[in-house]
């Protein structure tokens, strides 16, 4: 029986080690943009599991708004929301 006592633990080394690798992979140029992308799917997969909707409830009065205090006009292609 062999002991895996050598993964359990990610030490600095072994980030520097990636991150070199990376690096040299995909260059100084596409970093920032790749950080961006896996920071946007860290947040939707973090939102996705909390059960929150992002776009899904854009634009809906709140559940303990007063919608008395709301006007709505609708035109041809958008509708208006303005509090009095």
């Amino acid at each position: 029986m062999t002991s895996f006592a050598l993964f359990q633990t990610v030490g600095p080394l072994e980030l520097l080690i990636v991150l070199g690798i990376v690096l040299l992979i995909f260059g100084p140029k596409r970093l920032p943009g790749l950080g961006r992308q896996l920071g946007a799917g860290m947040r939707e997969f973090k939102d996705s599991i909390s059960g929150k909707a992002g776009d899904d409830d854009a634009g809906e009065t709140p559940a303990l708004a007063h919608p008395e205090r709301e006007t709505t006009t609708s035109t041809a292609d958008e509708v208006v929301s303005e509090k009095r």
